[in-house]
């Protein structure tokens, strides 16, 4: 490294933001940026470790020391192109990315840990400035036909991948723009929705095709795609919402997150009023589910005007730090506060809904919960129990379930005949993306399960290789367990 004594010589510094009461009056950005100086101030502070085990804390497997030092040397360019050597989107994932290469940090051991993620979204955001990032279109055209359906992280990171090596792709999506939950599922306020437009014509300029509000299995039937393309991949994503079996499940201010949140998403990009939209202003709103999904419930809660957000979680609260069974290099399960939680919430733990409350004409008022206890007992599931005398009647307005998916829903896995395991997700191992159909592949979330956005990304990339070897009996694409990593310099 660059400099070997910056770990000692530097504190881990942050982005901070702007005050509350301004950012949530808007959907934008919120963070202010550190200047070049502190950003090279912080790459310094990775350290010339023997193991850097922030690589397998990746699943990219980033070369995070490399593009680390080069920061730390003001070379930027290098930085760029050593990130996108492994990572075709770092300014989605320098945004989103829950970073476990951060908890598995060295430094992070008795210290704060590197500001990895801050320092990947500065070095996309500086090679888009310089215009570093181009279309890279293929030198020769392979004649192969692959169709992708879903243009999620997945769906993108394997069109990118195999366009580069001459195949002609087309992109499928039901929606009327690409994205994916990046576009429909994640707010403005953390993901401006000009940073994937400006990534697609990328995309479009290097080759690929992009076929909007189709969906496949309805709009356009999946057995032609099978007969008009050589290989199929299918990059879906997990769509099918939780739900909660209890009573009153089916009245009207019980809303599931994704509809809330696609709706504000398609009002902030102007296709919407306020009025056509699942809305919390002037109502009391409870939040179900302790994620992602439920802090970006909260927040976008507060940003319509709630008069009152209130956020449950069944499982007990988080520790502060590691738990003792959850020890470096591991991803820890601790306490996470979000910067929509900073803006309003009340958080409850150990809590669990028994029943929502109506008023007789359909409409929501109110719901009953109960405390809980997880018991463990080693080799055996969790079991949850009932606190009995906790009930408590809760009065609301609306309530958001944010309590995840359980699979991919689409009618195409049962048209085409393909595999599923015990969660509903599409049979194929790792070993090549294979289904058990000829010829169709898959990846991202419809085939491992709802997870981050660098594990689709990943997937991607990784499925891409197989379709490759697949149509031509090699591939020169890379593969994150060998050591064939492209060259940077």
């Amino acid at each position: 490294m660059g400099k070997v004594t910056g770990f000692l010589e530097y504190k881990r510094v942050d982005e901070s933001y702007d005050a509350v009461k301004k950012r949530v009056k808007h959907y934008k950005e919120f963070t202010i940026p550190l200047n070049q100086k502190t950003l090279k101030s912080q790459g310094a502070r990775c350290m010339d470790c023997g193991i850097p085990f922030c690589h397998s804390g990746c699943p990219l497997g980033n070369l995070i020391p490399d593009f680390n030092d080069s920061v730390y040397l003001g070379n930027w360019e290098k930085a760029a192109k050593i990130l996108h050597s492994t990572n075709n989107f770092p300014e989605f994932t320098g945004r989103l990315c829950p970073a476990p290469c951060e908890q598995a940090c060295v430094l992070g051991i008795n210290e704060e840990p590197v500001s990895i993620e801050n320092i990947e979204k500065n070095i996309v955001e500086v090679a888009f400035e310089k215009g570093w990032i181009k279309a890279r279109k293929p030198a020769v055209l392979t004649g192969k036909t692959v169709a992708i359906v879903g243009s999620g992280p997945s769906g993108l990171a394997a069109a990118q991948q195999l366009n580069r090596v001459g195949h002609s792709v087309t992109v499928f999506e039901k929606d009327s723009k690409v994205g994916g939950l990046l576009r429909y599922g994640i707010p403005d306020f953390k993901l401006e929705k000009q940073i994937i437009d400006r990534r697609i014509e990328i995309l479009k300029e290097e080759g690929i095709v992009f076929k909007t509000n189709t969906e496949v299995g309805i709009d356009i039937s999946i057995q032609t795609l099978k007969s008009d393309f050589d290989v199929l991949l299918l990059c879906g994503g997990a769509s099918e919402r939780r739900k909660l079996p209890i009573k009153g499940t089916d009245l009207k201010g019980v809303v599931q997150a994704m509809d809330f949140l696609k709706l504000n998403n398609e009002y902030v990009d102007g296709l919407r009023s306020f009025e056509d939209i699942i809305t919390a202003n002037d109502k009391n709103v409870i939040v179900i589910g302790g994620g992602d999904t439920g802090s970006d419930c909260i927040g976008t809660s507060n940003r319509h005007g709630a008069k009152s957000v209130t956020n449950f979680e069944i499982l007990g609260k988080p520790t502060k730090g590691r738990p003792a069974n959850q020890p470096w290099p591991f991803w820890p399960m601790k306490m996470k506060t979000s910067s929509s939680h900073q803006e309003g919430v009340q958080r409850f733990w150990s809590i669990s809904t028994k029943e929502f409350l109506g008023d007789g004409k359909g409409n929501l008022t109110g719901l009953v919960t109960c405390e809980v206890e997880w018991i463990f007992n080693q080799g055996e599931r969790p079991q949850l129990k009932q606190l009995p005398g906790t009930d408590k009647t809760w009065p609301c307005d609306l309530v958001l379930l944010a309590l995840g998916f359980t699979g991919p829903g689409t009618p195409i896995i049962e048209q085409l005949g393909i595999e599923t395991d015990f969660r509903t997700n599409i049979r194929a191992n790792t070993n090549d993306y294979k289904t058990n159909v000829d010829g169709v592949f898959a990846a991202g979330d419809i085939r491992r399960g709802q997870s981050l956005i660098v594990w689709a990304i990943s997937e991607g990339r990784q499925a891409a290789h197989h379709i490759d070897t697949y149509l031509m009996g090699h591939s020169d694409l890379p593969l994150k367990d060998e050591n064939d990593l492209p060259k940077y310099n």
